[in-house]
């Protein structure tokens, strides 16, 4: 089924990195649109040893070859000492496109990515959005599953989704060295999961995971290496009042973030699904502005005194303030943070996405039901609402 839904992601035409976590279809995707492109997958066992022990093979490689074409390296993290070939043939304006993916920017960092920096644009591929899937997309479905293309084109998406996290923590986490106890790693996935929509306050996660606070920040970065997880910051433009410092947590992925989240008997699962449904217009906003070329970037406002606003998207196409609730009914409590927002930044349009069937207008709040907005969000669209 992933091969079958196409994708909103527009590929510059020069050299690019995509990264993405695993699963999201960056094989895929490339299989398909650059058929002739010569591929070098350095998960492959023989690929990946001669690559490590000689870098410069694929110079070699590449100027046998007549006919200028594009250049996949799939996993590029895996060998980052070939970013200084892909420099170096870049230089020397020999005609090749490369297209670098990688599902960690850990090593990248560490080794010299600023190197292609103006050379090489960095982009993203993500879960699915709800335009892409069409009539495939149901709401309950993406709050329960995600839209991970792994896990939606799997028989068993359960199943897959239960070994995600454990297959990040030995393949990349375990197998790389990045954390010296496993064990408390592990504690952290769970520990930070009941931060996912939340604010993030690393002093309690530490005291769940019985671990230094410098230790959960270390943490919380390998994830958003990894990029199975990234923070929102606050909107602070032209503030007229006290606004907190902490930014927002989000695991990458709805489904992901079911995965990881315990669920017992004192656990209520509307304060799950309520997280759940503030990821996903989360990964949603996310996706949209990363396939709009960055445009617009996603905030949450928050005043000292509690005023808060789930989503702010500024840029240059769209000033939104948005709030979710996980509820069929709006009651006028449920405005009282976006009229705040509104009387601060009246230049700003106010969305209410809500589980309700009608659209409604209400102190000049538009309300949407939320899989009606998630569908609209169509990053080829210049006007949505």
């Amino acid at each position: 089924m992933e091969t079958m839904i196409p994708r909103l992601f527009t590929p510059p035409k020069h050299s690019f990195f995509l990264f993405g976590p695993r699963g999201t279809g960056k094989s895929t995707w490339l299989r398909k649109n650059m058929p002739n492109a010569v591929w070098i997958d350095l998960l492959e066992a023989d690929e990946f040893r001669s690559y490590s022990a000689r870098p410069e093979r694929l110079k070699e490689l590449l100027l046998a070859i007549n006919e200028k074409k594009t250049v996949v390296i799939d996993e590029i993290q895996k060998v980052p000492a070939l970013l200084s070939v892909v420099h170096s043939l870049i230089e020397r304006k020999l005609g090749f496109r490369f297209i670098l993916t990688g599902s960690s920017s850990r090593k990248l960092k560490k080794t010299g990515a600023d190197l292609l920096a103006g050379r090489v644009i960095r982009q993203e591929l993500h879960p699915f959005m709800a335009v892409e899937l069409g009539r495939k997309f149901a709401l309950a479905s993406a709050l329960k599953q995600g839209l991970l293309p792994l896990v939606f084109s799997a028989p068993d998406p359960g199943a897959v989704l239960r070994t995600y996290a454990s297959l990040y923590v030995r393949e990349e986490v375990q197998a790389e060295g990045l954390v010296r106890n496993i064990g408390n790693f592990s504690r952290f996935l769970e520990a930070i999961s009941f931060s996912h929509g939340a604010l993030l306050n690393t002093s309690n996660v530490a005291r769940e995971c019985e671990v230094e606070r410098k230790v959960v920040e270390s943490y919380i970065t390998i994830l958003e290496d990894l990029l199975l997880a990234f923070r929102v910051p606050v909107f602070s433009k032209k503030a007229k009042r006290a606004l907190i410092k902490h930014s927002k947590f989000y695991y990458f992925d709805a489904g992901v973030y079911r995965s990881m989240r315990p669920c017992g008997t004192l656990d209520k699962p509307e304060e799950i699904e309520g997280a759940a449904l503030e990821g996903l217009v989360a990964q949603h906003l996310m996706a949209w502005s990363s396939y709009r070329w960055g445009k617009n970037k996603v905030y949450f406002w928050r005043t000292a005194s509690g005023s808060e606003v789930d989503f702010v998207v500024y840029g240059e196409e769209v000033f939104w303030a948005i709030e979710v609730k996980n509820t069929s009914k709006i009651r006028p409590e449920d405005l009282r943070s976006l009229r705040s927002f509104k009387s601060e930044y009246p230049q700003s349009s106010a969305f209410l996405l809500y589980r309700g069937k009608e659209r409604l207008m209400k102190d000049n709040v538009l309300c949407i039901p939320c899989d009606e907005f998630l569908a609209s969000l169509d990053p080829g669209k210049t006007k949505l609402f």
